[in-house]
């Protein structure tokens, strides 16, 4: 495949191989959610943002992997380097429990390991300065982890602070800081003292224009909750936890003032305040971390997605010095992962990609607002994290089909918005493109 000539060729999506293997897949598989019936076919051809399906079907996809894949499919950048290794068995080893190396000297490694990938972050995020990371399997335990250091960090600690309509995993622990769909979260128990204030939802938003309910009473909902005017002893929040920008919640993008007051707020009560950059982080808005394009400093980075294993990111003495309070079975000596996710920040430096992201932002955002049809309420994103906004759940979920059946892939989010996630070294053409079949989802649905 000519990434700089592919086009996108579809027809009758789910073609009947996609529709055997989804019936094979759905025989012994847990239900789950699944945004379209696209079935990748790992043996065909595929580059960037175009990938080939199991009926020959050539899409562009516009996903990412809901950024997972922050390159794409079989990018170039990243596989040059790994066709230079012989690769090892296991790729996976035990946790953090057992280092690895590759030749005698960490300087000259044949390949970078999780002690690269550590250093490569610590570098990322030492405007924070942050100079610690605990490596882990996925986002989930990323932010399980960050809980767990912020408690240690203040034993007394009782309480945290989510926003509403956040998301930051699946698990038990981190379904108790998640505050958007119900069926998250439906019968499984929480942790306890876990506080919610709103999420700012207009990123004009400022106290005397706030209709979100955060600015509130002369302060903020969050200032407001804390003693002595509020009910809650500041000494006893271990953590205030926030998505810079929304995900699942609908690609919420806050204010500045929101993120000043949070931001003061937590520097007042000396509060840690965590960042989930699972979706947001690693060049996607433009900059290494989403947090960066706000005035607000984080005491803990949680990361994953792009970087295919699981960071926890922050400061040695908020870290807990005794050993055993942290562990991972898998994650912290995945060897592929931890050479996929060093390289992709060396991509990332190498080929400018943080300013590519904000150049065919600004690109696909000018297209997206000029061509837009009237059943589209807001444009909106940083970098290549962009949005689309409806007037109608119903209107977004045709243009997500509409958007299938022209070869392009998208994914909704939120309740009536959709979310679009090119690769960070998208071209002039493949964002015109892209862009240009979206319109035309658009305009039909309509």
């Amino acid at each position: 495949m000519d990434r700089d000539t592919a086009e996108p060729d579809a027809d009758a999506l789910p073609g009947p191989n996609a529709r055997k293997w989804v019936e094979f897949h759905g025989e012994h598989a847990a239900p789950s959610e699944y945004s379209h019936e696209f079935v990748w076919d790992v043996t065909r051809e595929a580059d960037g943002p175009f990938v080939t399906d199991v009926d020959g079907n050539v899409l562009l996809d516009f996903t990412c992997h809901i950024g997972a894949a922050p390159l794409g499919y079989n990018n170039g950048k990243v596989t040059s380097k790994l066709r230079e290794f012989d690769l090892v068995e296991p790729m996976k080893i035990a946790g953090q429990d057992m280092y690895f190396g590759a030749g005698p000297d960490p300087e000259d490694a044949q390949f970078p390991g999780s002690s690269h990938l550590m250093e490569k972050l610590v570098d990322v995020s030492s405007q924070y300065g942050m100079d610690t990371v605990f490596l882990s399997n996925s986002g989930a335990e990323a932010v399980e982890n960050a809980v767990k250091i912020t408690h240690d960090h203040a034993p007394a600690a009782k309480y945290g602070v989510a926003f509403a309509d956040s998301f930051h995993g699946r698990t038990l622990g981190t379904l108790s800081l998640t505050k958007s769909k119900e069926v998250y979260t439906r019968h499984y128990p929480e942790i306890a003292g876990i506080q919610t204030v709103p999420f700012c939802d207009d990123r004009a938003c400022s106290a005397e224009t706030c209709d979100c309910g955060f600015f509130a009473g002369g302060g903020s909902q969050l200032r407001n909750m804390l003693a002595p005017q509020g009910h809650v002893n500041p000494d006893e929040v271990a953590f205030v936890i926030l998505e810079p920008i929304q995900g699942v919640g609908g690609y919420r993008f806050p204010s500045e003032d929101f993120m000043a007051e949070v931001g003061d707020v937590c520097d007042a009560h000396d509060i840690p305040i965590v960042v989930d950059e699972i979706q947001s982080g690693v060049g996607r808005t433009g900059e290494t971390w989403a947090i960066d394009h706000y005035p607000i400093e984080p005491d803990v980075i949680a990361s994953a997605k792009a970087l295919r294993v699981g960071a926890t990111i922050s400061r040695s003495e908020i870290f807990p010095s005794e050993k055993n309070r942290l562990g991972s079975t898998f994650g912290g000596g995945d060897v592929l992962g931890s050479m996929m996710g060093a390289f992709t920040l060396e991509a990332i430096e190498e080929h400018d990609l943080l300013d590519n992201a904000t150049e065919r932002g600004r690109q696909a955002k000018e297209m997206l607002r000029d061509g837009a049809p009237d059943c589209v309420v807001d444009v909106r994103g940083k970098g290549l994290m962009l949005a689309v906004e409806f007037d109608a759940p119903s209107r977004r979920d045709t243009v997500v089909k509409e958007s299938l059946e022209r070869g392009l892939l998208t994914l909704g989010c939120g309740k009536k918005t959709i979310r679009l996630l090119p690769p960070l070294d998208s071209t002039h053409r493949e964002i015109e493109m892209g862009t240009s079949i979206f319109l035309d989802a658009a305009a039909a649905a309509e």
